[in-house]
């Protein structure tokens, strides 16, 4: 993946900015969260469906700091389960997607920071019943 910075469309920028007011989370934090829900939905983002169209941009050290490469590997993961060629092009614009597509979910599941504890007990209750 060759992207230093990530731009995110209109409609996620003012939802991240309700996102930090509810949460107290900054940005990059949140768009991390939303960038793993995106994963864990069976459907393959768009990523024309998120135009580049906000003044927001977050530096890729920001948003995945020392875990860079975890991210990276998630997402090549992802990308090869769903037959998507793993071009540095490519990633980029399935990386962008999923950051767009999941803090819009995180939006729609998060009203206060009580709220990503439940969402965290919930995915890994998930993985207990996988498990079994």
């Amino acid at each position: 993946m060759k992207m230093t910075r990530l731009r995110v469309c209109k409609e996620v920028d003012q939802r991240l900015i309700h996102l930090k007011a509810r949460t107290g989370l900054n940005p990059n934090l949140l768009c991390r969260l939303g960038f793993c829900l995106s994963l864990n939905d069976p459907t393959v983002p768009d990523p024309n469906a998120y135009p580049t169209d906000s003044d927001r941009e977050i530096n890729r050290f920001t948003l995945l700091g020392e875990w860079d490469d975890y991210f990276v590997a998630l997402l090549r993961e992802r990308c090869a389960h769903d037959g998507i060629a793993l071009e540095d092009s490519v990633l980029d614009a399935q990386f962008r997607a999923h950051v767009n597509r999941g803090v819009l979910m995180l939006f729609g599941r998060v009203k206060h920071l009580g709220d990503i504890a439940r969402l965290v007990r919930e995915h890994n209750a998930e993985l207990e019943k996988e498990s079994l």
